[in-house]
């Protein structure tokens, strides 16, 4: 196995750590700005000194310790911070040089979900709430951000410092909100949780198609959201859908890294565990929903997963259903992304014609800057046995994408149209 170099080593821990992090100093400093500057310096320092001095037994604890410092020495400047200084040199002392964020943090579990309340605070616009979310927990980078929301990069890094800069002057802190405040800030939560999955099942962009760390760490805060909202049908609908579509991340490659469609993946690779503890979850939203308590878009989300989880073959898989319920979920979730979806199912279901129409009623500026509408079409056209119009339709996608495993596998498709 070849060895892992310093600087791979602090890329690896950032991508692992740093909500972790920047939730503990978010606490400490009581300012998320802060927090992230503090959290940057530190990996920024592991890179300059780990190359010498290699990788700390404990590189989280090395990280915190080092922010620690910076956040003292800032307060230390500031002056007007003495009673923040004297309290973070309390917990640096010389007799733990290099301790572990559990000793820093209560309940260092809920500090990441903390802080993602903290994100989605009322003083924010839905839009920077996400935006902030995925920059503060999911660790995207602001590139990444941008084209999740289909807007430039400088638009997308402006929104994020306003959203800070707002946080900050409001004064609002990182603790648990309660009642009606966490109801209200529930649904925005649930949505980032969802971001931060499809950033990692589908990557937007670079050289990986999966990013499985970042939808691990959504499903982890999916089921602690379960574990806060215990009677909320949509939380246990939200496990579901991320527990059964993640049961697929170690199919959607294959051993060199290249994309795999559904229906040719090897579906023994596909997580029994995951898929089990996502029926189980689906189960107790419908129970819950048996209540009367109403259910929503993840719910029926997590029962078209379903389908797909409890198909042994692609031939087994129950498309007719399917589309169905991508039927109800159009008008309980309506937006282009479901409608695209509702194409592919009904071309599945009732045939490609079929799914070519629900395209047709989409506006022709829909998604202008994704490769799903025209990759879409291009499937259902290759289906139809339209191949040079099929091809045509993976190039422009092809063009779109900004991930390399994607563009490689729709330039094959591609040319695989040209020369039928």
């Amino acid at each position: 196995m070849p060895e892992v170099s310093p600087s791979d080593a602090v890329v690896e821990v950032w991508r692992r750590e740093a909500p972790l992090l920047i939730a503990a100093l978010t606490r400490l400093t009581r300012d998320v700005s802060l927090a992230e500057d503090l959290a940057q310096d530190a990996f920024v320092t592991a890179l300059e000194q780990w190359p010498d001095t290699g990788v700390p037994a404990n590189p989280a604890a090395w990280l915190m310790t080092t922010a620690k410092r910076r956040a003292i020495d800032a307060f230390r400047r500031a002056d007007t911070l003495r009673r923040k200084t004297e309290e973070l040199e309390r917990t640096a002392g010389e007799a733990d040089p290099m301790p572990d964020l559990d000793a820093h943090v209560d309940h260092i579990e809920d500090d990441v979900l903390r802080l993602m309340f903290l994100c989605c605070h009322p003083a924010l616009t839905p839009e920077s709430r996400a935006a902030l979310t995925l920059r503060m927990v999911g660790g995207l980078t602001t590139t990444e951000i941008a084209r999740g929301f289909l807007v430039p990069d400088a638009t997308m890094g402006q929104r994020i410092s306003r959203a800070k800069r707002t946080l900050t002057a409001s004064g609002a802190q990182l603790e648990m909100p309660t009642g009606a405040d966490r109801t209200a800030r529930l649904d925005d939560v649930m949505a980032v949780v969802y971001l931060v999955f499809n950033e990692g099942y589908a990557a937007t962009s670079g050289d990986e198609w999966v990013r499985p760390d970042l939808a691990a760490e959504a499903i982890r805060l999916a089921r602690m959201l379960a574990e806060l909202a215990p009677d909320e049908p949509e939380v246990h609908g939200l496990q579901a859908l991320l527990e059964l579509q993640g049961s697929r991340l170690s199919a959607r490659t294959d051993a060199a890294g290249r994309p795999v469609l559904l229906d040719d993946q090897d579906r023994d690779r596909w997580d029994a565990l995951l898929i089990r503890r996502g029926l189980a979850a689906l189960g107790r939203a419908e129970a819950i929903a048996t209540r009367g308590v109403p259910i929503g878009r993840y719910v029926v989300q997590a029962a078209i997963a379903a389908e797909h989880a409890k198909a042994t073959t692609p031939s087994d898989t129950d498309w007719p259903r399917i589309a169905r319920m991508y039927d109800v979920l159009a008008q309980a979730a309506p937006g282009p992304v479901v409608e695209v979806n509702r194409a592919v199912a009904h071309g599945r279901a009732a045939g490609p014609d079929a799914g070519l129409a629900v395209l047709a009623a989409l506006p022709p500026d829909a998604l202008p800057d994704s490769p799903l509408v025209p990759s879409v079409r291009g499937d259902l056209l290759a289906r139809a046995g339209r191949a040079d119009e099929a091809a045509a339709e993976f190039a422009e996608a092809a063009r779109r994408t900004r991930n390399a495993g994607e563009r490689a596998l729709l330039e094959q498709r591609a040319a695989a149209g040209r020369l039928t």
